[in-house]
């Protein structure tokens, strides 16, 4: 299980707060009914920014969350740019994560450009889950799995301390281990949530 790897070692480094986040990918250009699409990038960007400034986030701080092109890197990008010390999680190795997570949004490769270009800033490299915790059990899902990694990564610095920021339309996700999922499973455990909505970013 996911919780006894995670307590197999203590984190050494003791944050203030622990920023978790989860959200959207932008839009592939397939996509039938908007959701994330580019036109709204700006807007999201600044709202992740407004709350991360509202958290007072800071390089006594840490930061966990995938890396998907869309929500992901924008909040990656900003908790960097504030010095919170950020790790990048990833459900598959990486050259399929970005196959999977990063290429299929609209401007797919400006946003793997993005991802590199972050992943040369990070202190620490990103953790790859297959490499970590193993085998991907056959009745799992990877991207449930990754979630559940990074909660539990969290809360193993005290739920306390725990601050999930999602960017959400509220909905399903498209398959399993979307933002949906990792909403349901923080609020089991903490009920400190910045929820910036999409649907009111049009």
């Amino acid at each position: 299980m996911v919780d006894r790897e995670i307590a197999r070692t203590a984190p050494p480094f003791q944050p203030g707060h622990v920023l978790l986040f989860s959200g959207h990918m932008v839009d592939a250009p397939t996509r039938p009914r908007p959701r994330f699409p580019p036109a709204m990038v700006a807007r999201a960007t600044a709202e992740i920014e407004r709350v991360l400034d509202g958290l007072k986030a800071g390089p006594g701080d840490i930061a966990l969350t995938q890396g998907a092109a869309g929500g992901d890197l924008i909040f990656a990008e900003a908790c960097i740019k504030r010095g919170v010390r950020m790790q990048l999680l990833l459900p598959l190795p990486e050259p399929d994560f970005i196959d999977a997570s990063v290429l299929p949004s609209s401007d797919g490769v400006a946003w793997r450009e993005r991802y590199y270009a972050l992943k040369a800033q990070l202190a620490e490299p990103a953790r790859v889950m297959p490499v970590e915790l193993g085998p991907l059990p056959a009745d799992a899902n990877a991207f449930e799995r990754c979630n559940l990694w990074l909660l539990y990564s969290a809360l193993s610095y005290g739920p306390d301390k725990v601050r999930f920021v999602c960017l959400w339309d509220g909905a399903g996700g498209d398959g399993p281990g979307g933002t949906k999922h990792m909403v349901e499973e923080v609020k089991r455990r903490t009920g400190q949530v910045s929820w910036i909505d999409t649907r009111t970013l049009a």
